[in-house]
């Protein structure tokens, strides 16, 4: 310990000094007598404590009490006096004295000593403590004021206030600080009312986990917050404030629910494209037996007299299988193997063209209205695709409304933007957006997530096939183009396609094409290949009533082996595209490898070109099955005359039969 002795008598200065290292305290002193030694003693080295005496003929303890408070040394200060009246006494103690001891009376002044050093102690860690503190709450300052998140103490009682909270708080909430320490109660007002009660509540008792809540700010804006909030708690346990963060987290919010969606639309699409291939696989079986069923009843109405009572029901059956076919069509357009002739063409004089059945079809309780813009650009798709489109969400919304409503037609421009959350994977650019809208029943969102799903239906048995918007769904995705499917219960639906703008077309070039109508043979052989062993008989047969020679194949190697016999005279080649084996490019490529200059015929449940390996030459035709007897005998013919392929439709074929 440093101890300064104001003293001018020696001897009295060593008494003090003995008494107080006769006590046990370690010291080292320094005696001085004037004003000047004083403020030099503490210029050099500022003492623990000073004992002064009271008076002295250049100097007293008033004076080096001034000294101290003048040079801010806060250390005790003990005056030791022979004499010393006890006014004088309450001065200097006024003037910050920490105690007096008469020096008669030393022996007071170990204990004063050892106290006032103690409490010295005291209010130095005190001091050091508080300037931690400012420090800290300085930079605790410093960082909430500079931070997005805001930093808020809110204390709960006796009387709620708002203690502090960060400037950050205007640029969340449009709200500067002293508006809401004026109006704490705005803080909770800005919560949209679903979670104002959650946070009411989570100031009063913090949650362990973070709470998340919509805050509708003073512009209109919602915004998503994120609360982190921890409980003070007084000496007894009880809470008495609360204090946390509020963070912004409408970004990732907003990007969490996009990616959601993104991701619900392409388990959607995963799941229909797998439907799609399944719905392909079964339309080619099934297309296989029609095409057995509607073969042969071909060849029985043949045999049958013109006046026998079965053809009635023989009739029937190629009815029930153009049905069939009608039906297998829809799973092909919504596989999209169906193959299509896109054009380009206008929506807007598709929608015009096909008004007047569209208002015969949804009735007079409708109100039906029809709103196209002018001058859209114009779009690539099989136009009665599109007419199947329209009248499918025509007679849907038709079915939504049993008690009359308001149906909506309408077609506009749109931008890749609008598809984001719709189609991820739609290449940017411009778009024609047809939207059909109806005021019925809605549909749940449960419904509306299987809604392009094949066979799915709400309607009754017997009453829909639940085909209609998976065709729809094949026909769109097939155009390169997106869906966008929007229903509430209760609230209508609104249903809309977006297909891609075309560029206009160069004016068409007429040509006229020679077409031979004539099916029947003039001698010519043709190899049939097909692993159907029914399907491969019916088209012999039609081929050999038609006069053609014929030879069989049931495998691709089989038709490469016979197509390679020089003693075997073949015209054409007939093969099915979809068999074990080889490709079927493979396998015409040997053949004509030995035979270049043979003809080439299709037959396919679907009639996907790229289905056989890689995709086939575009004057290749492909005989859609089932097909009849006309349709198959007019290809042949085609093929075999180098001319290019016209499909007969079902109902221009002689016998009747089954076309898809």
């Amino acid at each position: 310990m440093r101890l300064l002795i104001v003293e001018d008598n020696e001897d009295d200065a060593l008494l003090v000094v003995r008494n107080l290292r006769g006590g046990g305290i370690d010291l080292d002193f320094e005696r001085v007598e004037t004003a000047a030694a004083m403020s030099m003693a503490l210029t050099i080295q500022p003492p623990d404590i000073v004992i002064s005496d009271n008076t002295m003929p250049a100097f007293d303890a008033s004076s080096a009490l001034r000294l101290l408070r003048d040079r801010q040394i806060d250390v005790p200060f003990i005056v030791v006096s022979g004499q010393i009246g006890e006014e004088t006494a309450v001065a200097l103690m006024r003037e910050g004295a920490h105690d007096f001891v008469l020096k008669d009376s030393l022996a007071r002044l170990l204990p004063a000593v050892t106290r006032e050093l103690r409490e010295a102690e005291e209010r130095r860690e005190q001091r050091r403590t508080q300037s931690a503190l400012r420090t800290s709450e300085e930079r605790f300052r410093l960082v909430a004021e500079h931070v997005h998140d805001v930093v808020f103490r809110y204390r709960i009682g006796p009387n709620p206030h708002l203690e502090y909270i960060s400037s950050a708080v205007e640029a969340m909430t449009g709200h500067p600080p002293d508006d809401l320490y004026d109006a704490p109660e705005l803080i909770f007002a800005m919560a949209e009312p679903d979670d104002r009660v959650r946070m009411v509540e989570s100031w009063r008792t913090p949650p362990t986990q973070p709470l998340v809540m919509r805050w509708r700010n003073a512009d209109g804006f919602t915004k998503w917050i994120e609360q982190r909030a921890v409980a003070v708690l007084d000496d007894q346990g009880q809470g008495i404030a609360v204090e946390g963060i509020l963070r912004d987290i409408t970004t990732q919010t907003l990007a969490a629910v996009e990616r959601e969606s993104l991701e619900r639309q392409l388990h959607q699409v995963e799941r229909l494209d797998s439907l799609g291939q399944l719905a392909g696989g079964i339309a080619h079986d099934f297309n296989n037996l029609l095409g057995v069923i509607s073969g042969s009843a071909e060849f029985v109405l043949d045999a049958l007299d013109p006046a026998d009572p079965s053809r009635a029901d023989v009739h029937s059956i190629n009815d029930a299988a153009r049905m069939a076919a009608a039906l297998t069509r829809q799973l092909l357009i919504f596989s999209r193997l169906q193959p299509s002739q896109p054009e380009i063409i206008d929506v807007g004089e598709v929608v015009a063209d096909t008004e007047r059945l569209l208002r015969r079809t949804i009735g007079a309780d409708i109100e039906f209205v029809v709103q196209t813009e002018p001058d859209l650009d114009l779009v690539t798709i099989d136009r009665s695709r599109l007419e199947q489109i329209i009248l499918n969400f025509v007679v849907n919304a038709r079915a939504a409304m049993p008690d009359g409503g308001r149906l909506t037609v309408s077609t506009a421009a749109a931008d890749h933007h609008d598809l984001v959350l719709r189609n991820p994977d739609l290449a940017p650019g411009r778009f024609v957006r047809l939207t059909v809208a109806d005021t019925g029943c809605g549909m749940s969102p449960e419904v509306a997530q299987k809604a392009f799903e094949p066979f799915f239906t709400t309607k009754d048995p017997g009453k829909g096939t639940g085909l209609g918007l998976a065709t729809v769904y094949g026909a769109v995705q097939e155009a390169a183009g997106a869906l966008a499917l929007e229903s509430e219960p209760g609230k209508g639906t609104r249903i809309s396609i977006y297909l891609p703008s075309a560029a206009r077309p160069e004016a068409p070039v007429s040509t006229v094409v020679a077409v031979n109508t004539d099916p029947t043979s003039t001698g010519e052989h043709v190899l049939v290949v097909d692993d159907n062993d029914a399907l491969r008989g019916i088209s012999k047969r039609i081929l050999l009533r038609a006069g053609y020679h014929v030879t069989e194949a049931s495998t691709r190697d089989d038709a490469v082996r016979l197509g390679g016999d020089t003693d075997l005279e073949l015209d054409m080649v007939l093969t099915d595209v979809v068999m074990p084996g080889i490709s079927a490019h493979e396998m015409i490529d040997a053949i004509r490898a030995h035979r270049p200059s043979i003809s080439v015929a299709l037959m396919s449940g679907y009639a996907d070109p790229a289905r056989g390996g890689r995709l086939l030459s575009d004057d290749i035709p492909i005989i859609a099955k089932p097909f009849n007897a006309a349709t198959l005998l007019h290809e042949v013919r085609m093929a075999i005359d180098h001319t290019p392929s016209v499909t007969l439709p079902i109902e221009q074929g002689p016998r009747g039969g089954v076309s898809p």
